[in-house]
């Protein structure tokens, strides 16, 4: 979470419904706290989804040969 010395005051209109049924699924205490963990998954996600794409470009970069040892891949 972040120190109070990196915090801003931000006004948003937000649906409260959405916070309210977030707040209850991240467990947080108060609203500041729900937008704060909805901000940390959404900056993993972003990181884990990076990792494994440039994971990926490595392995299809790599050259190896896939066999289709079922069958099913077609082509």
């Amino acid at each position: 979470m972040a120190t109070a010395r990196s915090r801003s005051h931000k006004h948003f209109q937000l649906d409260s419904v959405k916070i309210k049924r977030a707040q209850r699924a991240l467990r947080a205490k108060t609203e500041t706290e729900t937008i704060e963990r909805a901000l940390d998954l959404a900056i993993a996600e972003h990181e884990s989804n990076r990792l494994a794409l440039e994971a990926n470009e490595r392995f299809v970069k790599s050259g190896i040969d896939i066999k289709d040892a079922y069958g099913t891949l077609g082509g």
